[in-house]
């Protein structure tokens, strides 16, 4: 299909998932790389060179994002060609065609495949029309064709379907095929793929409709490795970890960040949370835990000794100022610029990420700059960022970040831990061999939450203890986890479905599988 004639079916599809009521969702690419890998057995994650995402309410899959550029349309164009030519590249290898044809003419096989195919990339049944529409394209293409007409005929029906709006969007509109959307909905919030065989039966048969059904699909769904994929890709959402491996830091600062530290960083924190989720541990643990999951590389940047393998579970020593994700390289690093630590950018991380508070922007014409710091004047940076603490409009914002922020000042912009500030003054730009001077300065240390009694802490073990025993972050928690799942921000008619969730989710001792199992079904029911 040209670009602009898919561009103007995908762009009114998308017009109705920005509705105030949507009815369709476009799959992200998480889900199609997933999706494509599923259908097709295709291995490249093609998505992975489509235009970036956009981030709404921190995640890539909200209602709100779901607009199509003409960059992605033609993404889109090329993939499907690219993956339906693989496809068939030597012969039916993944067994798409469900029957042998005796003739390319074969009408009875070629309406199989499409029926068959047409049931997994839609994930519901073709309409006599549909079905008849792609079969005048089979049979145009493998009339045109000279060797492999069966085959060529079927990619192209492949290469068509890949593009249609029914396969890059999932519909939930209610109805009379509600139990193919149920069986999406299931499958695109617990696998981030497509449903398999079992889901497609059972929304044949009908059998959907009721609670107890849906908790035994989810149930057996969460003990598949698929399940896997949806909790690795809330949590590199939620927790931002993989925008880290795009970051750079100052080179003469930190000779020690590399690409390769910064994938461990993202790998030890991914590690923590399946350990967590999977292991069936208290959730809150992410913010407590007195061990790692460490490479060799992140050893030496913790001070610990080299594990015996890559990235094996290492307890800290028993008086470390580490624990749980706040402890991580990951956090710390994301969280800073490129030379120096940030107090607001992490004070930020814990309102919004941890607490699910929102700190406005600064207003419109706001002077955000700081006073510089020199080699006459050297500061650190509580001393530096008291300007926020007393001028307006600054003021009122930056208390509600700025000390959350002080108290982690004992981690560099790398995640390494420091007693002193060093501050280095390169004399020559152009002279990279010349030394610079270091002066260090003591570190206070001390923070607190403004609107949190007894909340002060020095270091990221206390404030991991401090989030997880609040109720505001436990809630955030599900909050995260029903926009990540409902594709939207929550609003006042949903707190009936918050609140219940939340109560399950502390009724299991935070077992993040309970609060997965209560959220999805209530969103499959819906």
């Amino acid at each position: 299909m040209k670009a602009t004639g898919l561009l103007a079916l995908l762009c009114a599809a998308a017009a109705v998932c920005a509705t105030d009521a949507p009815t369709m969702r476009r799959l992200t690419h998480s889900q199609y790389n997933h999706s494509v890998h599923d259908l097709l057995g295709d291995e490249t994650n093609p998505a992975n060179q489509f235009p970036p995402e956009d981030f709404v309410n921190g995640f890539k899959n909200q209602f709100s994002s779901q607009s199509i550029s003409p960059l992605l349309a033609e993404a889109y164009g090329a993939a499907a060609e690219r993956l339906a030519h693989n496809a068939f590249r030597g012969g039916d290898t993944h067994g798409l065609i469900p029957c042998r044809p005796h003739t390319a003419a074969d009408a009875e096989c070629r309406a199989r495949f499409i029926r068959e195919f047409g049931l997994k990339a839609f994930r519901r049944p073709l309409s006599q029309p549909e079905v008849e529409r792609y079969a005048t394209l089979f049979a145009d293409e493998a009339g045109r064709t000279r060797t492999r007409k069966f085959l060529d005929g079927a990619e192209i029906v492949v290469e068509a379907m890949l593009q249609s709006p029914n396969f890059l969007f999932r519909a939930e509109r209610g109805g009379p095929g509600r139990q193919y959307e149920i069986a999406s909905r299931l499958a695109y919030f617990l696998w981030d793929s497509m449903p398999d065989a079992e889901l497609f039966e059972d929304a044949a048969q009908g059998k959907l409709g009721t609670p107890a059904e849906i908790d035994k699909q989810t149930r057996r769904m969460l003990a598949d490795s698929r399940a896997h994929q949806s909790v690795d890709e809330f949590a590199a959402e939620w927790l931002r970890f993989d925008r880290l491996l795009s970051s750079v830091k100052d080179r003469r600062q930190y000779p020690q960040f590399s690409a390769e530290l910064a994938q461990s960083m993202t790998e030890e924190t991914r590690r923590l949370i399946d350990d967590a989720v999977w292991n069936d541990r208290d959730f809150t643990t992410i913010f407590t835990s007195d061990y790692a999951f460490i490479s060799s590389e992140l050893a030496s940047l913790y001070g610990l000794p080299a594990p015996a393998a890559e990235f094996t579970r290492v307890a800290f020593p028993a008086d470390s100022d580490r624990a749980g994700i706040i402890g991580e390289a990951t956090f710390l690093a994301l969280t800073s610029k490129p030379g120096e630590t940030s107090p607001t950018a992490r004070g930020v991380f814990v309102r919004e990420q941890f607490l699910c508070q929102r700190v406005p922007d600064p207003p419109p014409g706001t002077n955000n700059n700081l006073p510089p710091v020199t080699e006459d004047k050297p500061v650190t940076n509580r001393e530096r960022m008291s300007a926020h603490a007393t001028q307006q409009p600054c003021a009122g914002c930056h208390q509600l970040m700025d000390p959350i922020g002080f108290g982690l000042e004992k981690f560099d912009a790398v995640g390494a831990r420091r007693d002193q500030l060093k501050l280095m003054f390169h004399k020559r730009h152009d002279d990279d061999d010349a030394k610079p001077t270091t002066i260090l300065l003591p570190l206070d240390a001390h923070g607190s939450i403004l609107g949190i009694a007894d909340s002060n802490f020095s270091n990221p073990r206390e404030l991991g203890n401090l989030l997880a025993r609040r109720p505001e972050c436990q809630e955030c928690i599900v909050r995260k986890l029903f926009r990540y799942g409902w594709g939207r921000h929550e609003t006042g008619a949903d707190r009936s479905v918050i609140q219940g969730a939340f109560e399950r989710f502390r009724q299991s001792q935070f077992r993040f599988k309970e609060l997965m199992i209560s959220l999805v079904s209530a969103y499959a029911l819906n």
